[in-house]
């Protein structure tokens, strides 16, 4: 079986969907890859995206963090699904209701933080799935800025789709911590202050019994994983084709 942690320069966390038992045989190679930020990517890192057999990326970032788009004579096209998209007053509610949620153990903080975001933009989330769903014939990375919550929430649902067991999903969602670990170093040294410090240090970790309380609390509320993404705007032939892409 194929590595599916991919070197692309520039980029951290690139790892390939491929490879997770699902029934019946393992989600497919060179269907969908989750990164960091494509953004950072050096002209050999563009290269070996390439490739790889990337033909469409799905940006998930708002509009106003979006400023490197691939090089145009690459055979990439780009398709922009802002996965969290807010008014400022809206951001105003968010950020009180994280303010909230951060004082728990950071696995429940995170998981918290996780369902206010899937219910807050579910339309976003929906979007997202039904861009993977409809996005042209061979690969494709999703990213987002620092390639761990957005692009993990993605992830995680469309090999939920795909029919691979949580605890699975959650141990992947968790190798983010270490790979991400570089970047999140970075951000630490810049902290201004101590509180920020801290901030930063809990934001940065990656609990894999989150995603699995997420997905529990998810079939709680909607009675399954698939009838939350119906009422995120996803139709019946939308799950299926965004399962098909990794099976």
């Amino acid at each position: 079986m194929p590595s599916r942690d991919l070197v692309w320069d520039g980029c951290l966390n690139v790892r390939d969907l491929g490879g997770f038992a699902v029934d019946g045989g393992e989600t497919r190679f060179g269907s969908v890859v989750r990164a960091d930020s494509v953004s950072e990517l050096t002209s050999a890192g563009w290269e070996a995206l390439a490739d790889y057999g990337v033909r469409t990326v799905l940006d998930l970032r708002g509009d106003h963090e979006r400023e490197d788009d691939p090089p145009s004579e690459l055979p990439v096209e780009v398709l922009h699904v802002p996965f969290m998209e807010a008014s400022d007053e809206e951001w105003s509610e968010i950020a009180e209701e994280l303010e909230e949620v951060a004082k728990q153990p950071v696995p429940d903080a995170t998981r918290d933080a996780y369902l206010i975001f899937l219910e807050r933009f579910r339309p976003n989330v929906g979007a997202a799935v039904k861009a993977v769903a409809h996005a042209p014939e061979g690969g494709l990375v999703i990213h987002c800025v620092g390639g761990k919550d957005r692009t993990g929430l993605l992830a995680a649902l469309l090999l939920y789709l795909a029919g691979v067991p949580v605890e699975e999903i959650a141990a992947d969602y968790a190798l983010s911590e270490e790979r991400l670990r570089p970047r999140h170093d970075k951000w630490l040294e810049a902290a201004e202050s101590e509180a920020e410090r801290e901030r930063l240090k809990r934001i940065a970790q990656c609990p894999p019994e989150s995603i699995v309380q997420v997905f529990a609390e998810l079939k709680r509320r909607y009675g399954s994983v698939e009838e939350y993404l119906r009422a995120a705007g996803v139709a019946d032939e939308e799950l299926e084709l965004a399962r098909a892409r990794l099976q």
